[in-house]
């Protein structure tokens, strides 16, 4: 009976003592990250797994889980480069997004016919072919895919123009086109201190800094609501269940994130 109970207790201490690593790991190093949306095609497709680099902006209460880390600002706070794809905490409803950092702080941001706008100038825009896929439900939330050739029936090819988008700063990526939107003509949006202004890389089909908060948009991100960067894809899965093997997209494990 004796022994019976000793091994109980080692194995509640073992789980007890793992579950503090992991916590720890995940609290100073590193996040897993799962894309649940299309917001960031074709630089993260939904089923995309990566893990968010936390020491990259330093830390804030929410790099805590629930936000519980009992910190004021940012520790060992660096700034974040134009360009990067962060995840932060929404300033509205409390969840993680990930979306690509367009405006720092004193920035000048607008879009005028689908084109990007920073400190009054246009970003630079190369054609980069067309992006393409299936017309079919997508992850586990089964989501549809937004073309430009549409409306387009299941199981057929949906197309979107890509461009090859170079910032300020140097840094290019790859962007998303159907058409021009809502969102592709905006206001200037001029960046407050301490804050940041994001985007995605699906330009018609993100809600983020372009709408406003009183709407559920991302709007003016605070600097304490950094996470962390994305470097790096370390598994895919384009099915509804990461036990469909068969979806497993191989070409993108460890795939560097630009």
């Amino acid at each position: 009976m004796g022994n019976a109970v000793e091994g109980i207790w080692e194995t509640i201490k073992t789980v007890f003592w793992a579950l503090v690593i992991a916590g720890v790991f995940r609290t100073l190093f590193f996040q897993p990250f799962w894309i649940p949306s299309g917001s960031m095609k074709d630089t993260l497709l939904i089923g995309d797994f990566l893990f968010v680099n936390k020491m990259a902006y330093g830390y804030s209460r929410y790099s805590c889980p629930l936000g519980l880390c009992p910190i004021d600002g940012r520790l060992l706070g660096s700034e974040p480069e134009r360009g990067d794809v962060v995840v932060f905490r929404h300033p509205v409803n409390e969840t993680d997004f990930i979306k690509r950092l367009i405006g720092l702080p004193g920035d000048r941001v607008q879009m005028k016919d689908g084109v990007l706008h920073i400190n009054d100038a246009p970003v630079q825009m190369d054609p980069d072919g067309l992006f393409i896929e299936e017309m079919a439900p997508q992850g586990p939330q089964q989501l549809m895919p937004r073309c430009a050739n549409g409306p387009v029936g299941a199981g057929g090819t949906c197309e979107k123009q890509r461009y090859t988008e170079t910032l300020p700063n140097g840094v290019s990526h790859s962007i998303l086109d159907i058409g021009l939107g809502p969102n592709d003509n905006t206001p200037v949006f001029t960046v407050p201190e301490g804050h940041y202004f994001f985007m995605g890389d699906n330009r018609d089909n993100s809600t983020d800094s372009r709408v406003n908060q009183l709407a559920r948009g991302v709007g003016m991100v605070p600097a304490e609501n950094l996470i962390g960067r994305a470097d790096r894809i370390m598994f895919s899965s384009a099915g509804r269940s990461l036990f469909f093997v068969w979806t497993w997209r191989a070409d993108r494990f460890f795939k560097r994130i630009d």
